[in-house]
């Protein structure tokens, strides 16, 4: 009997052991069936919403890849920000812990607060900490641009204080000739790069300023200053020739009177070339050459310069001084000529001098004198200024300004009582609803500059005038380029 009952028993538990195992495998069947449903329906959704990038196209992916890497950095600023807690660690011998002036352990004086703010080159906010400014949103500047500010910084250039031609090309047509030129030989039109008004000069191409008579304009102080486009050496296409061009020599020609010319039988021609080098041992070196006559006339004589890997398919700006008798020439923030006795042109001329290639201006400023600015403020009160530019459109200090912002800084330094009201004014050109806030941007980004040369801000007060208080007439192109300008007036 008890046989039978331990028989029967075990039948139970090996019926109930396989009831528990189905039981589990069936428990165990349903989660890989879920988990399959659930790594079907991920994968679906996702194919979905890759679909659905594809058809929003890159321009959303790059915003939100843009976002993600914007977020990404401020998540990581905001990690990496240092909680202060009011103690130092010494620099000279790491000891940590530190509350006064000096250390406890080595007797160092405590350091002084690094300033790691950045003033915003778009819109002239100051005090920015992050990558971004806290005003518009613009990225903080590379160490690059930082650099590239540091070599304007030796820039000595003074621009003439009263301009006397300047064409911004505002009212050209594209494929038209320029109507503030005059032309005696080649091809000239209004072109456009990258969006940008400019001329381009092909096929022996020679323009001189167009003015209402003939009588000699350049003065014994007068300053002429360009942008000129350097393209790579090898065939270059351009929009307005079906042809493929090269940039090879342009010439800057200082003529004088042909009265003058033939009275003294010489010729007192100041000729400066430029040109980019294609080949392979020297490539994209620029080169310049000049020639130069004496003030008597009896001796010409001439020199040349180099400089080494000059960015192409860009723009590079050329100044030219003139004071009595000494030239300098710039290229950027080189000085590539620093001639101190010639004699005194009458005339501006500029040249393709080779005639399957073509080069690119823009920016051309006539000005003369060069009236100190310690003297102008004594006599006036205030600085008038045009050698402060900006990008068009925009409140984007362009880095030739870098040495009359440098001068208005050492007349703050070397006397600290003086205050300046810096006033922006424009011309009439747009309307006062956009010209009054640009103009006001603008005299804040100077202010913003001054500040970053060390100048305390409570000196200084921007105030932006707009087209308000122009003074010369607006109808003409002369008055017009004479009302864009900078005021700083003595508070």
């Amino acid at each position: 009997m008890k046989r039978i009952v331990l028989l029967m028993t075990a039948l139970l538990l090996v019926c109930g052991g396989a009831s528990a195992q189905n039981n589990t495998l069936n428990r165990l069947k349903n989660r890989a069936k879920n988990a399959v449903e659930n790594n079907i329906g991920n994968k679906i959704e996702k194919g979905v919403n890759n679909a659905l990038d594809g058809k929003v196209g890159n321009k959303d992916r790059n915003n939100r890849q843009q976002n993600q890497s914007r977020q990404e950095e401020q998540v990581e600023e905001s990690m990496n920000r240092h909680v202060d807690d009011g103690t130092w660690t010494c620099p000279e011998c790491g000891h940590e812990g530190n509350t006064g002036k000096f250390c406890t352990e080595c007797g160092a004086k405590k350091p002084e607060a690094k300033d790691n703010t950045w003033t915003c080159p778009e819109c002239g906010h100051t005090g920015n900490t992050g990558a971004f400014c806290e005003e518009c949103g613009a990225r903080k500047p590379d160490g690059t641009a930082n650099k590239a500010k540091a070599n304007w910084n030796s820039y000595d250039f003074v621009s003439g204080d009263e301009i006397i031609f300047e064409d911004t090309m505002e009212n050209e047509q594209i494929g038209e000739f320029p109507s503030m030129w005059d032309i005696f030989n080649g091809y000239a039109q209004i072109a456009e790069l990258d969006g940008v008004k400019c001329i381009a000069l092909a096929d022996d191409g020679e323009i001189t300023p167009l003015f209402n008579d003939n009588k000699p304009y350049l003065t014994d102080q007068f300053t002429i200053e360009y942008d000129v486009y350097v393209v790579y050496g090898p065939d270059y296409e351009t929009a307005f020739n079906p042809h493929s061009w090269k940039m090879g020599t342009y010439l800057v020609t200082l003529r004088p009177d042909d009265k003058i010319r033939a009275y003294y039988g010489g010729d007192r021609t100041f000729e400066f070339h430029h040109q980019v080098s294609s080949d392979e041992r020297v490539l994209n070196d620029a080169s310049f050459s000049y020639s130069w006559p004496l003030p008597s006339l009896d001796e010409t004589r001439s020199g040349s310069a180099t400089l080494n890997k000059v960015a192409t398919n860009a723009w590079h700006h050329i100044a030219i001084s003139f004071n009595k008798r000494a030239y300098k020439v710039y290229f950027d923030e080189n000085r590539v000529v620093n001639i101190p006795n010639a004699a005194k042109p009458d005339y501006f001329w500029m040249s393709c001098n080779q005639h399957e290639h073509v080069f690119f201006i823009k920016n051309v400023r006539i000005a003369k004198g060069a009236v100190p600015l310690y003297d102008r403020l004594a006599s006036d009160g205030k600085i008038v200024t045009y050698a402060i530019t900006f990008d068009s459109g925009k409140a984007t200090i362009k880095p030739e300004s870098t040495g009359e912002i440098n001068r208005i800084t050492k007349i703050m330094t070397d006397d600290p009582s003086i205050k300046f009201e810096i006033q922006g004014h424009c011309d009439n050109s747009g309307s006062d609803k956009v010209n009054d806030p640009l103009s006001q941007k603008r005299a804040e980004a100077i202010m913003a500059a001054l500040v970053a040369n060390g100048i305390d801000a409570s000196r200084l007060t921007a105030v932006g005038k707009g087209a308000h208080e122009p003074i010369a007439d607006n109808s003409t192109d002369e008055g017009r380029a004479k009302n864009r300008r900078v005021e700083f007036i003595k508070k």
